[in-house]
Parts: structure tokens; sequence; C-alpha cells
């Protein structure tokens, strides 16, 4: 089954990783694999653009089945080996409700974190504006805020009940982003118990970026 699986991916996009922890957690060793270099801009060489035109990472193909959005190959993977490693969904409706919410919410902590880690890339040196930098800074905290009030005091090892779920997989690599780049652990502890409860588990710690092992991380996020 793997045999017939391509991931072209890059080491510490979130989007990429999500992909990689699927494939661990339903014992999907073995798959074809290619790591990518941002900087040196391979993710628009012909070989990502014949998989995906948009020039982008992570580029994953089954067969001929071609998924290249990281939220759905992870669906795909839970779809069509439930039976197989690890249950990604669970059983409880309300449960599967809130991993739902709380896997597609994720997709707004990524887009915030964003646009404060790369403002300055994203926009033209002439056209920043102190003004913007703050509120993209406030709006990021109010949205940290807000995940800090969903993990309980009492378990914060999963995000959406009490097991490990398909809105770990998705957000587990955006949390990690978040420490990575200096997320004040005394201002969020719930996250970042989070972070240190999952961090470990065996389909993280075998697809860890490798250009995280020997590099230090940032402080851009200290004062968030």
């Amino acid at each position: 089954m793997a045999k017939d699986m391509t991931l072209l991916w890059g080491s510490g996009s979130p989007p990429c990783w999500r992909v990689q922890i699927a494939l661990e957690e339903k014992n999907l060793q073995g798959y074809n694999q290619k790591l990518l270099s941002f900087e040196k801009m391979e993710h628009k060489s012909k070989e990502v653009m014949d998989m995906n035109p948009r020039g982008q990472l992570p580029a994953f193909k089954h067969g001929d089945k071609v998924l290249n959005e990281s939220y759905a190959a992870c669906l795909y993977l839970e779809s069509q080996f439930k039976s197989q490693g690890t249950k990604l969904i669970p059983d409880c409706p309300g449960e599967v409700a809130m991993m739902y919410q709380r896997m597609f919410e994720g997709l707004a902590l990524g887009d915030k974190t964003g646009n404060v880690i790369y403002y300055n890339y994203k926009v033209p040196e002439g056209e920043r504006h102190d003004s913007a930098i703050q509120r993209n800074r406030e709006t990021l905290t109010a949205e940290l805020k807000l995940w800090e009030g969903y993990l309980k005091k009492d378990c914060c090892c999963y995000m959406a009940g009490k097991t490990f779920s398909l809105a770990d997989v998705v957000l587990f690599p955006a949390v990690a982003y978040l420490v990575r780049f200096g997320l004040c652990g005394e201002r969020y502890p719930k996250l970042t118990a989070y972070y240190n409860c999952v961090k470990d588990r065996p389909s993280i710690k075998a697809t860890w970026p490798p250009t995280w092992v020997d590099t230090p991380g940032q402080d851009l996020l200290k004062t968030i």
C-alpha cells in the first residue's frame, strides 16, 4: 500500500508535517518520499509542479490519486485505512464534532501566526507600518487566548477529547511552530503543556523536522 504513495515535502512546514504524522499513525511507513528545499526554490521544480500546479508542498499521491491539501490528505488516509493503525476519528459524536471544529479553526491559527512571523517577507519594505504589525500581534494574541481556553486543566494532552485524533494530527505542527518561534510558556501554560505531552509520541518523533534538530529556534513570539 505505502509503496504506491509518494510524498514531496519540506522540513519545518506544518502542512507537510501533518501528512507525515498521519502516515505514521496509520502504519504506512515505506512510502516514496523526497525532502525538498524551500530556500533553493525546489518547491517550484517541474517534479512538484507536475503534481501540484500551485508549486506548494506537500505534494502527495496515492496511486493515481493526488491530494495536495494537507487536510484533504489526512482525511483521505483515515477514511481509506480506518482499520489500520491508530483510529483517528473518535466514536463519540460529541468528540467527532469537536474534532472537526478544532481542525478547521486551526486554519485561522496558522494564518494569524503567519501574519506575524512572515510580515516582513510578505509586505515590501516601503509598505510596512507599525500599526499593521501591532494589529497582527494583537490578533494573534487574541487567537492564542482562545486556544488556551479550549484546553482543560485536567486534560491537556489532546485537542478534541480523550484520545489522539485528526485534530492533533493537524494542530500539533501548528503548536510546535509557535514554540519554535518563541511562544511564552508562562503566558500560555496549557498550550505548552499540550506541546510537552504530545511531542514524544512515536509518530511525532519519527517525523520531527530534520532542520530543527541542530538549529536553534527564534524568539519572534516571546512577547506575544
